[in-house]
């Protein structure tokens, strides 16, 4: 009756058996390895361009849209590292625990990309071919139809305007027409008026500028375009 095999015995028949795999490595391995790094770099592609469609922010960072096909394909490639044998798999666990993320992520769909690309890198590594697919259609469906939804044209401002006398906010009521706004603040000072409105315009139409601008009463308007959310 064979005894127990104890961690040492199975670290010693895994690094043994490093080596034969090292030697075994053929055509066949590399054309399969092959696949799964070009369906990587395809998930990852398509992921770069979902990102660069549904952003919404004002500064578009192209690096990081970059980072999410390397990061799908490198993931792959740990993933089928670490499935030969238990030496890799720890020496790769060591190696890649010195590694931190210290990039501040200022937007929530950045952490949203940044952990389907690793998942995706994931599936494809472990051969959930199908599921990567499907998780990638509906999520891009998802993130297509919402983006859809809050309308592809429409852009968030800040309208700050200063203006003395009574009556105004009737007359900036009726410059913003039938665009969403939203009071955000009123600083009332001793001279003039200082008020903050969210506004939800169409892209180009901020035509309610000029018209503020030439109204009675009102010293100076500034428009500022930021990335918000308008809730109706």
């Amino acid at each position: 009756m064979e005894s127990a095999l104890s961690f040492r015995d199975i670290f010693k028949k895994s690094f043994l058996e490093s080596g034969q795999v090292l030697q075994a490595v053929n055509l066949e391995t590399l054309m399969q390895a092959a696949g799964y790094i070009i369906l990587s770099l395809v998930v990852g592609l398509i992921l770069y361009g979902l990102y660069h469609k549904t952003y919404a922010g004002v500064v578009y960072s192209r690096t990081f849209a970059m980072s999410l096909v390397g990061m799908t394909v490198l993931t792959c490639a740990i993933i089928l590292t670490i499935q030969s044998n238990m030496v890799l798999s720890l020496g790769m666990v060591g190696a890649l625990s010195i590694v931190r993320f210290r990039t501040a992520i200022k937007d929530p769909m950045d952490l949203l990309y940044l952990f389907w690309a690793v998942a995706s890198g994931i599936s494809v590594g472990a051969g959930m071919f199908t599921l990567t697919l499907f998780v990638l259609f509906v999520m891009a469906l998802t993130l297509l139809i919402m983006k859809r939804r809050h309308g592809p044209r429409d852009e968030m401002y800040i309208l700050l305007v200063h203006y003395s006398g009574q009556g105004m906010e009737e007359k900036i009521r009726r410059a913003l027409g039938t665009c969403p706004y939203k009071i955000k603040s009123k600083t009332l000072r001793k001279r003039d008026v200082e008020m903050a409105v969210e506004v939800r315009v169409k892209r180009g139409r901020t035509g309610f500028v000029d018209a503020l601008r030439f109204t009675e009463g009102i010293d100076d308007v500034t428009l500022v375009q930021y990335s918000g959310d308008y809730i109706d």
